[in-house]
């Protein structure tokens, strides 16, 4: 079980804003995260991931803490291994998309898998300049995964990827995530893209 009891401060346009979160999610669980513009969607996944620290709250995943305000537990983010979906995808532009994979797993066997579930097994000596905004957001995806993440954080992953495309990745993802028993947590502006994919969702206000 993921557990995470969170208050963070938001500046927004609006003006200041609670982040106010207190939450389970079951271990292999796909929960869709949505609301409006500056509720704290981004800004939680970051938490989770340990990027940003809330004023107030804690974070248990399976049992061990991450976080914890009270106690000064903090848990830095190298050490939480997990696997997080920028939404400006964070690639490196000098690295092609294999080196990228390779960055982050030396099972070739498992890299190539990943190249041939985001199409990219033909671009694998190009860098991102090169790739398409569908293409780098697929290399961003694959990348989270090399490292086998038991917790996956996707920040607005499918927004350039083609209907198409996003259908036979979404398809492919699911299947990945069963068998890895990966827990999920995607944020999104459209959650209907996402009904064959998520079991959970959380609305942020």
């Amino acid at each position: 079980m993921i557990s995470i009891d969170i208050e963070k401060q938001l500046k927004t346009y609006k003006g200041k804003q609670l982040l106010k979160i207190g939450q389970q999610f079951p271990m292999g669980s796909i929960t869709k995260i949505y609301g409006p513009s500056g509720a704290g969607k981004t800004t939680l996944l970051k938490i989770i991931a340990g990027f940003i620290k809330p004023e107030k709250g804690a974070i248990i995943i399976e049992d061990v803490t991450w976080l914890d305000t009270v106690s000064k537990t903090f848990v830095p983010p190298e050490k939480r291994m997990v696997g997080f979906i920028f939404q400006d995808y964070a690639l490196f532009p000098n690295m092609t998309v294999q080196e990228h994979l390779e960055y982050a797993a030396k099972d070739k066997e498992w890299i190539n898998r990943l190249l041939s579930i985001g199409k990219l097994e033909n671009l694998v000596t190009h860098k991102p300049e090169h790739l398409s905004g569908g293409q780098q957001q697929r290399l961003a995806i694959l990348r989270a995964l090399a490292i086998k993440p038991k917790l996956l954080l996707m920040d607005e992953p499918f927004s350039a990827i083609d209907p198409e495309m996003k259908t036979v990745l979404i398809a492919e993802l699911k299947t990945l995530f069963d068998e890895l028993g990966t827990t999920v947590l995607i944020v999104s502006h459209n959650p209907q893209e996402l009904d064959g994919l998520a079991t959970d969702e959380l609305i942020i206000h």
